[in-house]
């Protein structure tokens, strides 16, 4: 009985694997083997045997002409005689007809096979096929052919060198014939190289993935494999193909690899590349019918060419089929990305402020809201990392000369959320110039930065993917940046030459003769306070502005910034951070910093616009002898003007009011002597301390007070239920000295559950936990607070820089600390007094008001005249000789921060 089958495949010249159809769901067909009856071909060589040695070379040639005649064809055929199966798989000897052709004529016409011997009665179709064979044994054809042809090699395993075999014909098109279908997306196939040679090799195609098929006993499939693996055999095993080998497996760019001179790569098993039928590339036709993934990591070997974006289209027709492996997909059309009702706008322009590091920037919107951005599936080197810090570097300047203060449009690609120690990011595609560039594109083909690998169903991902991988294959191929293997060391620090005053005087004569010194602005501190770095030099230094005051920002949490010192800062850092700049040094000041000024786009002077904008104001001082003086004057005109920041509640008549207000405080005041106790000493930002006034009727009072607190405490106070102190509250708190006192918070933290307070009858400060605070009875509220802040009149002590600092601090407190002295009130600053202090027991201090201890410090070495914090200084004619004489005797006897010579301040 005739029955009617697909070949599959062609097993050598006399022999067939033939299939079914495909069941109703696509299941795979089932599958036997027909083995012609009476003829003979010879058989193709395998890894462990040569082709049949009695009919060399022709194994080949006899089996492609039965591949050429039937795969892929339907024939007739019958079966003669059953043989036992193979792997369960039926095998037959039998007839076959296609296209109503006698297989076995056709192939004994041919001259590709024998006839074989029989020992039963000829029939007249065995005549016949005699006569074929000597036909074609007479001219010579198939197995007949009396000239051999060349010797060919035929390598049935992968090359032993893959890199060199990969450099030679990566990218070119070479003809093959695919042997094996390993599953849907690996092929095992023969190439015909050009030198006749035949080369087995596997390969994988480009840019998908089909679901594995297993290959040991009791492993299974993935789901959809055989599906699959049939989807591809029917339609490219053993037909002739193009192949173009692109790449190795390396699912990675692995830059910063260790040693100059890595070890020689193991061979591979598996080449990537492109099998290219006459109706197209089989890999889109897989990914369409939902029977592939995409490989993301491929992109960079097919981006260039559009192949990419090909089987992105396929992807997108399986995603809105929901085929096979996409029977899952999300609706296509809803991004998880999408802005939300107050989040970031999608699409903006805005103005790129700051460049932190090869991967983030910063930029302001048209609002004038500063965002933080992570440019989309990129990761920039990392300067913690020694092998990086050198392209780390590179990376950032490459951002900081193509974006800084540079207009550019940013798409918001999705949000990342805050995870551990990373704060939620903005993560964005940013494009610049005429060109619409991306500039990830272009760092990450210049090899200074890297594509994240993200996992296969991750939408969170550039929109421009697929370019990022091609660039970074071509930095790849090029051995550029991070994958040119080299390992640069990380650069040297930059040389601070603000560092101390002695070092930064050094270098001011030689910036005066240079004029104008170019510079990049690294870092501001505060408004009119930058820190520039020296390209050439390799240096870095301050600069203060000359002439201006900017509000003064906050160094630390536990200190407040001054009115508008932020948004001072805010601006200098918005127009100024980064970029490219001159500057001019005029002289220096005692911490090292340079004080000079800072021009942008070389007409720009940087303290004329802070002025202008409110957020400085004019320091007359410093201000005249400049010359820019009459811009910085009308600058703060106009500010004043517009009534700008600094200047919003400017009243001019009260302004002028003031001014001679001031003329008057700083006349001498009439005598005023009060007997005080030092009862606290502070020693950061300077000298202060606080006093209480001996003799009054406060301090009967604070006694009487203190007996009643003392004894309220004595019994449990309860803590009313959710009481928190807060900034400004008068509360109960509970001294190191186990006592309670009156004190006002300062500032509070309601996470560490500690308060900064002050005791208002002390003046001393403290950090107290809130299980040690009470609210403060309304009956002990009464009676102001008994000490007061003061500061000595006329002088300073050294400096904290100073190593006499210590020794200072510890005279005072061994003169002043705790004892009963004398103060006359030289001058009041609001709250602040001023105070000469003398001592009752200096007999000297009897016959002359002047002798005291503010003198005293100076004759020791320890203090210095206060020339710019005593603005009365001058009204007081005896207080400014005698301490002249003090300092003349402090340096002749070398006492204190004299003892190597004249050190005096220079405070003019």
């Amino acid at each position: 009985m005739s029955l009617k089958a697909i070949v599959k495949s062609v097993i050598s010249g006399d022999s067939l694997v033939l299939r079914g159809r495909p069941g109703p769901q696509g299941q795979p067909p089932k599958e036997r083997v027909l083995h012609l009856a009476d003829l003979n071909a010879p058989r193709l060589g395998t890894q462990s045997r040569e082709d049949e040695a009695s009919y060399l070379p022709w194994a080949f040639e006899s089996r492609e002409f039965l591949r050429a005649l039937v795969v892929g064809k339907e024939v007739s055929f019958a079966s003669i005689h059953s043989l036992p199966s193979n792997d369960d798989v039926p095998r037959d000897i039998g007839t076959a007809e296609v296209n109503g052709l006698d297989l076995a004529s056709e192939i004994l016409k041919s001259g590709w096979a024998k006839l074989k011997e029989s020992k039963r009665e000829p029939t007249p179709e065995d005549f016949s096929r005699r006569e074929l064979e000597n036909e074609a044994k007479e001219a010579g054809k198939g197995v007949w052919k009396s000239d051999e042809l060349p010797a060919r090699q035929v390598h049935y395993t992968m090359p032993e060198d893959s890199q060199a075999f990969l450099s030679e014909w990566k990218g070119k098109s070479i003809d093959a014939i695919v042997e094996q279908v390993r599953d849907g997306s690996n092929l095992r196939v023969r190439l015909l190289l050009p030198s006749g040679d035949h080369q087995f090799i596997n390969i994988g195609m480009a840019g998908v993935r089909c679901p594995r098929t297993s290959t040991r006993q009791g492993e299974p499939s993935e789901q959809y494999s055989e599906e699959a693996k049939f989807f591809t055999e029917s339609r490219l095993l053993q037909r002739a193909v193009r192949v173009q080998i692109l790449s190795i497996p390396t699912p990675g760019a692995t830059p910063f690899q260790t040693g100059a001179n890595p070890s020689a790569p193991a061979p591979v098993t598996l080449f990537i590349g492109n099998v290219l039928h006459p109706a197209g590339n089989i890999a889109e036709h897989l990914v369409s019918t939902g029977l592939a993934r995409v490989v993301d990591w491929h992109a960079g070997m097919l981006a260039a060419g559009g192949g990419m974006q090909r089987l992105r289209e396929a992807e997108k027709t399986a995603k809105e089929r929901r085929a096979y492996l996409y029977a899952n997909a999300p609706a296509l059309g809803i991004s998880r990305t999408s802005s939300t009702a107050g989040g970031p706008a999608r699409a903006y322009e805005a103005t790129v402020i700051r460049i932190w590091s090869g991967d983030q920037v910063s930029v302001v919107d048209k609002d004038g809201k500063e965002r933080r951005l992570q440019l989309s599936s990129t990761r920039g080197p990392r300067l913690s990392d020694p092998r990086q810090a050198f392209y780390a570097q590179e990376a950032k300047e490459f951002l900081r000369k193509r974006l800084i203060g540079k207009r550019v449009k940013v798409t918001t690609d999705f949000i990342r959320p805050r995870e551990g120690e990373f704060d939620e990011r903005e993560c964005a595609t940013i494009r610049y110039g005429g060109h619409n560039a991306n500039i990830a594109e272009q760092l990450i083909e210049k090899g200074l930065a890297g594509v994240v690998r993200h996992k296969r169903d991750d939408e969170d991902r550039s929109p421009d993917y697929d370019k990022l991988m091609a660039a970074e294959q071509v930095a790849l191929n090029d051995s550029r940046g991070i994958h040119s293997g080299k390992e640069i060391p990380a650069p040297k620090p930059s040389l601070n030459i603000s560092e101390t005053s002695n070092r930064a005087t050094t270098f001011v004569s030689g910036f005066k003769r240079l004029g104008r010194v170019p510079a990049i602005v690294d870092y501001i501190a505060a408004g009119s306070r930058f820190k520039l770095f020296l390209p050439k030099d390799n240096q870095v230094l301050t600069l203060v502005l000359g002439g201006i005051r900017a509000p003064r920002t906050a160094r630390n949490a536990s200190e407040k910034s001054e009115p508008y010192g932020v948004e001072s800062l805010e601006f200098a850092t918005r127009k100024y951070m980064q970029r490219e700049v001159e500057f001019e040094v005029d002289t220096t000041d005692k911490s090292g910093g340079f004080i000079g000024a800072l021009y942008l786009n070389k007409t720009e002077n940087a303290a004329v616009e802070l002025v202008r904008a409110g957020l400085a104001t004019v320091h007359s001082f410093s201000a005249d002898n400049l010359p820019w003086a009459r811009q910085l004057y009308d600058a703060e005109a106009d500010a004043k003007k517009e009534r700008l920041h600094i200047w919003t509640d400017y009243d001019e008549e009260a302004d002028k009011e003031t001014e001679l207000q001031q003329e008057n405080d700083d006349a001498p005041l009439k005598s005023e002597y009060i007997d005080v106790i030092i009862s606290d000493v502070r020693t950061k930002n300077g000298l202060n301390f606080s006093v209480q006034v001996l003799n009054t009727e406060g301090i009967a009072s604070l006694e009487k007070l203190m007996k009643e607190f003392s004894l309220h405490h004595s019994g449990a106070v309860t803590l009313p239920p959710g009481f928190v102190p807060r900034g400004g509250d008068l509360v109960s708190a509970k001294f190191s000295d186990g006592a309670w006192y009156r004190a006002k918070v300062r500032r509070a933290s309601p996470v560490k559950k500690e308060a900064e307070v002050t005791f208002i009858d002390y003046g001393n400060q403290d950090i107290i936990s809130f299980s040690n605070i009470r609210p403060l009875d309304p009956k002990f509220r009464t009676l102001p607070g008994q000490a007061q802040d003061a500061r000595l009149s006329f002088v300073k002590l050294v400096g904290e820089e100073s190593e006499y600092h210590a020794e200072a601090i510890d005279r005072f407190r061994s003169l002043c600390e705790g004892r009963k002295l004398i103060a006359n009130i030289d001058h009041k600053e609001g709250p602040l007094l001023h105070l000469r202090l003398i001592d009752p027991s200096d007999t000297a201090a009897a016959q002359d008001p002047w002798s005291c201890i503010n003198v005293d410090l100076v004759r020791e070495g320890l203090a210095s005249i206060d020339r710019k914090g005593c603005k009365y200084l001058q009204s007081y004619a005896p207080a400014v000789k005698r301490l002249k004489e003090a300092i003349a005797e402090a340096k002749r006897g070398r006492a204190g921060m004299f003892e190597f010579g004249d050190v005096e301040e220079d405070e003019d």
